[in-house]
């Protein structure tokens, strides 16, 4: 019996993964944070499946729990939102489950900056201009900030910032970064990214702390970037006619000949 840690995409239902739905269908148990899983993923379990809300459980609890259902043979989802790879506090749990030797999949799922990025109607990544993305955050009650990993040294660079879980420091994200940006550099907020409430803010680094509702809350996810608006911006290569790769050959005239 497996324990199946599985990414639950940023919220819309449709935006699980077929796999994870599939092992959702399969598994007699789920383990979900139902502070902030929808509950229409849940209607990907199967009709019979045993659904434990974990957000009042302590880690020592969910363990004991999963080690119950894995001993009487259970196949078991560990449902958590977003990805798994960022920001999901999986690797105290497979910490756990690889001590008591029981087996876990992963399974990734969707991701908000992801969600953010098709709410937007662009891609965040511009040829020549903007090629990196740094997905970071800023220090909570859970987590510590690394020393040298601050918002001043991402935002030196230059880089698209994608920065979760930090719309209650809305104005401490403005201070840190805006010397590095100019006060015209534009910040899309999308709140909720994919659920049927979601929100869009589009502002500029010095007026987004007076365009932001009280009601917004951690789910909001913060984006900034000096070219996150333009259209001014050259063509990637990959589609040019002149351009030679492997799947499409250039003849002598330097013109695509197929």
């Amino acid at each position: 019996m497996t324990v199946h840690f599985i990414g639950a995409g940023p919220g819309d239902p449709e935006l699980i993964t077929l796999k994870g739905k599939k092992l959702l269908e399969q598994c007699s148990i789920c383990f979900f944070a139902g502070s902030i899983i929808p509950e229409e993923i849940l209607s990907h379990c199967g009709p019979s499946t045993k659904k434990i809300n974990t957000a009042p459980l302590s880690l020592s609890q969910i363990i004991e729990k999963i080690e119950k259902f894995h001993n009487e043979g259970h196949e078991i989802a560990r449902l958590h939102s977003g990805d798994l790879s960022i920001w999901s506090a999986v690797n105290e749990q497979i910490r756990e489950l690889i001590k008591l030797k029981i087996p876990f999949s992963m399974t990734p799922g969707v991701t908000s900056f992801s969600a953010a990025a098709s709410s937007l109607k662009q891609e965040l990544t511009k040829p020549q201009i903007a090629q990196s993305i740094v997905l970071t955050r800023t220090e909570g009650r859970a987590s510590k900030m690394p020393e040298n990993e601050t918002l001043e040294n991402f935002a030196k660079s230059g880089a698209i910032l994608a920065i979760h879980l930090s719309i209650h420091d809305i104005a401490k994200v403005v201070k840190k970064v805006k010397p590095f940006y100019n006060g015209s550099c534009p910040v899309k907020v999308v709140w909720k990214a994919s659920w049927p409430e979601e929100q869009i803010i589009h502002s500029d680094l010095s007026n987004i702390e007076k365009a932001i509702p009280e009601y917004m809350d951690r789910t909001a996810l913060i984006l900034i970037g000096p070219h996150l608006d333009t259209a001014n911006f050259t063509a990637s290569k990959l589609y040019d006619e002149t351009y030679d790769r492997r799947f499409r050959e250039i003849d002598a005239t330097g013109r695509n000949h197929k």
